[in-house]
């Protein structure tokens, strides 16, 4: 079974929201299922069949993170140092615009490019990956290709 890589802030951001579903969304859904059901037919019980669908993305979510969290390999960027590796803060310059931009390299249940936290597998991220401060990288985007100076890495 392949190990998932996580950061701390990601497996216990995931810990956290197993635990609210089994003890807060889990026992909610459960007592609207109950009270739908008082309510009579439930052919034509539109409560009751939704809560019941609640209930199906609330189990399949419990499953799903209970998953990467077996497979989870934590690693603590805080110890690394040097190139550009699993856990970096990298801050880059695009080329063409001058835009500056910065990413957390994090594991893919983690990835949420809105909080700059991007997926190690993304196209951007295996470009980074071995470069240095001051390395030019071009990335593939469906826009064309870009290029990206590496202004600096942190291990944070």
């Amino acid at each position: 079974m392949e190990k998932l890589p996580l950061t701390r802030a990601g497996h216990t951001l995931l810990d956290a929201e197993l635990k609210k579903l089994k003890s807060e969304e889990r026992p909610a859904i459960i007592r609207a299922i109950a009270e739908a059901r008082e309510h009579g037919d439930l052919s034509e019980n539109a409560e009751y069949h939704a809560a019941r669908e609640k209930q199906s993305f609330i189990e399949g979510r419990i499953k799903e993170v209970e998953s990467i969290l077996s497979r989870a390999e934590v690693i603590d960027p805080s110890k690394m140092s040097g190139t550009v590796k699993f856990g970096a803060t990298v801050t880059l310059v695009d080329e063409d615009t001058d835009e500056e931009r910065t990413y957390q390299i994090v594991g893919e249940p983690e990835a949420d490019l809105e909080k700059g936290l991007l997926n190690i597998k993304s196209p951007l991220a295996r470009a980074l990956i071995g470069k240095d401060e001051g390395d030019s990288v071009d990335v593939q985007s469906p826009g064309g290709t870009r290029s990206y100076e590496i202004l600096s890495i942190k291990f944070v």
